[in-house]
């Protein structure tokens, strides 16, 4: 599994800030591979599309994955007529190599591909990247399989889908419903950090890639998508499905050993509200509940179990303290680790011995419990004392916790209050230019009609066949159709003024 070298973690996730001039905000790649009748069709759709609709500055990357015939060409022609389009050539073939190498080398903050049949409705395209903008996410895909999803396609790529879906989940518990639509974007200051670790070049890099983005953290945004399946696709389903198997086993075995530097990926989330200090609201306090209940119920049952072996050899008194003795010290290693999140040996022999003290007030507690039961009847039942001894451990388990939290495992952080306390505090990477008030993103004025058609030369369109179209142009019932009604381009002046950003 690849663990080279990436540049540092994450920053916090702001609002994307205005790009600098020639610079677009969006770069979308169209991976190729022996394409030339349906290239021209797919970008001169997806050119004007984003054209009336897209409120910013754009780029169209086409990205050869060493075609054979005469997809270069096309894409040279259309670079040259198309100042937003670029191609790029690649000697291999390989989905996912060619996204790793536009992407990495691209200056758009966000980046996104799809495939050039253009199955996914173009509808999708400014829900899909709004929240990469907007800071809100990490990542986002378009799906499917969500429910408000109009999918058309054959029982054979549908069943294959959902299957390869459940296999994700439960063997990788992934948690996203699409891992291999053809739909997808990214934050540049994500990928830059992300990419260096998956390793898949074909076409399980999808998949790879959400489920480490998954697993550190990320936050991945969905999309339902209209979607109409390509009948003509050339995707060798057999070998797909063999490669993706191979990965998941690959990814499963590195998650399992911890060969993963997934800590890279950990980031501040700007204005967090856990990372806020309010009043009377103990950070951090519900998830320890929830951590410490789950351990204290498993120790109980644990102690319970003891009790009852060392009770076959001794007298109740020395049961209990041996039982609460094991159980107490595997309840402190439990819930240092998995309810407080200490990490490391550091300071393990001085919690231990914290919990021991922490044990010795149970034990005072259960002890005199059984004290008093034995005062009250000479022959209890065992029944009877394993009642009683219910109820002064749920009483020690209240203790404990208190204890532990204050005193065992504190909340050492070092924040200094400020003079303005009830202002919240962002997170702050060390080295980082504090944070400023960001420019709204540069407007760009949408065009009602594209100025480029009469620049192509009749031949070359004859040449080409740009006419006929597959899945695309089936979901719009027109050639060159765009069902989207015309958005309104963002202005600087259209700002809420309650909002003090």
């Amino acid at each position: 599994m690849r663990i080279d070298s990436s540049p540092g973690t994450l920053p916090a996730r702001e609002h994307l800030p205005a790009a600098g001039a020639g610079t677009p905000v969006l770069d979308v790649v169209i991976p190729v591979y022996n394409e030339e009748k349906d290239l021209q069709p797919c970008v001169l759709r997806l050119h004007e599309h984003l054209k009336r609709t897209f409120p910013y500055a754009f780029r169209i990357t086409i990205a050869d994955n060493a075609s054979t015939d005469t997809t270069p060409q096309v894409a040279a022609r259309l670079e040259e007529r198309i100042p937003e389009v670029r191609s790029f050539r690649l000697e291999q073939k390989g989905r996912g190599r060619a996204l790793r190498t536009v992407w990495s080398a691209s200056d758009a903050p966000i980046l996104a591909y799809m495939d050039v049949d253009l199955s996914t409705d173009l509808n999708a395209l400014l829900p899909l990247v709004a929240p990469l903008i907007s800071g809100h996410s990490d990542l986002a895909i378009g799906s499917r399989l969500a429910r408000s999803s109009r999918v058309v396609r054959g029982p054979k790529r549908e069943f294959i889908s959902r299957a390869y879906n459940l296999i994700l989940r439960g063997s990788l518990q992934a948690r996203f419903s699409d891992a291999q639509c053809g739909f997808k974007a990214i934050r540049r200051d994500v990928a830059q950090v992300l990419l260096p670790l998956v390793e898949d070049t074909g076409w399980f890099f999808d998949t790879e890639m959400l489920v480490l983005a998954e697993r550190a953290g990320l936050r991945i945004h969905e999309v339902p998508v209209d979607w109409v399946d390509d009948p003509n696709s050339t995707v060798n389903i057999v070998k797909t499905a063999t490669d993706d198997l191979k990965g998941v086993w690959r990814i499963g075995k590195a998650l399992a050993t911890g060969s993963l530097p997934l800590d890279r990926l950990t980031r501040p989330f700007g204005d967090d509200p856990r990372d806020r200090d309010l009043r009377d609201v103990p950070g951090g306090l519900a998830r320890q509940l929830v951590g410490f209940c789950v351990v204290g119920g498993l120790s109980t049952l644990f102690y319970l179990l003891l009790y009852s072996v060392f009770r076959q050899f001794s007298g109740s008194q020395i049961a209990n303290a041996l039982a609460l003795l094991v159980s107490a010290i595997a309840n402190t290693a439990a819930n240092r680790r998995l309810t407080f999140g200490v990490r490391g040996r550091g300071g393990a022999v001085r919690h231990q011995a914290q919990g021991l003290v922490v044990f010795g007030i149970g034990l005072a507690l259960t002890s005199g419990s059984l004290a008093a039961l034995n005062a009250a009847t000479s022959d209890p039942a065992h029944s009877t004392e394993l009642a009683v001894l219910i109820a002064a451990n749920l009483a020690a388990t209240v203790l404990r916790f208190l204890l532990f939290r204050a005193w065992v495992f504190p909340d050492r952080r070092d924040d200094t209050p400020t003079p303005q306390a009830e202002v919240p505090q962002q997170r702050h990477t060390p080295g980082a230019p504090a944070y400023q008030p960001l420019p709204p993103l540069p407007q760009r004025h949408a065009a009602p009609h594209s100025s480029y058609d009469t620049e192509y030369d009749p031949e070359y369109d004859r040449e080409y066949d740009t006419t006929p179209f597959r899945a695309g142009a089936d979901a719009d019932r027109t050639p060159w159709g765009d069902a989207t009604m015309p958005l309104q381009p963002v202005r600087p002046q259209d700002t809420d003024p309650r909002d003090f950003r």
